[in-house]
């Protein structure tokens, strides 16, 4: 099932973290592509927090990058270790050269070092993110700490820069 590339940014994974976070990206004008492995969470996140938003919502993760304006930015915020390795294998097949996936759990270093080399050679960028501030905090100004490949921060800044918490002086 394939669609017209609307949102600016996808998230993975609607525990209350990444709902949050979705309606933070959405507050500040950037249209947000919603995915779950149980996808009947997508559909009661659009009927309930996301309604009457512009957050949109998909079924599969084929439809899921469909959605997505290239190059496509994902983020992951699922549990960290096996199930991060498992959504990254699951979107490969439908990503391109240039694409980005940001991890967005709070993963082991390691773990970091090693995506980032396994999906260079994919020519895909990976960046590990810290986000910090609770399910406050993603809702209104997190503490993102991005690393990883430099070539995707340009990418990534406009959204990251509009959401995260900030200083009182500014």
């Amino acid at each position: 099932m394939s669609a017209e590339p609307v949102a600016d940014f996808g998230l993975i994974g609607l525990a209350v973290m990444g709902q949050n976070l979705i309606l933070n990206i959405n507050d500040h004008g950037f249209t947000v592509c919603a995915f779950n492995r149980t996808v009947s969470k997508v559909d009661d996140f659009l009927q309930n927090e996301a309604k009457g938003t512009n957050i949109v919502g998909a079924q599969s993760v084929e439809e899921f990058v469909s959605k997505l304006k290239r190059p496509r930015k994902i983020m992951l915020l699922v549990k960290a270790g096996s199930a991060v390795d498992k959504f990254i294998e699951t979107l490969l097949p439908y990503l391109e050269e240039g694409d980005i996936i940001i991890d967005g759990g709070n993963s082991h270093y390691p773990d970091t070092q090693r995506r980032y080399e396994y999906l260079t050679s994919k020519k895909i960028m990976f960046v590990g993110c810290g986000v910090s501030g609770g399910e406050e905090g993603a809702r209104y100004g997190p503490s993102l700490m991005p690393g990883g490949n430099p070539d995707a921060w340009p990418h990534l800044k406009p959204i990251f820069q509009a959401i995260a918490a900030k200083a009182p002086d500014g």
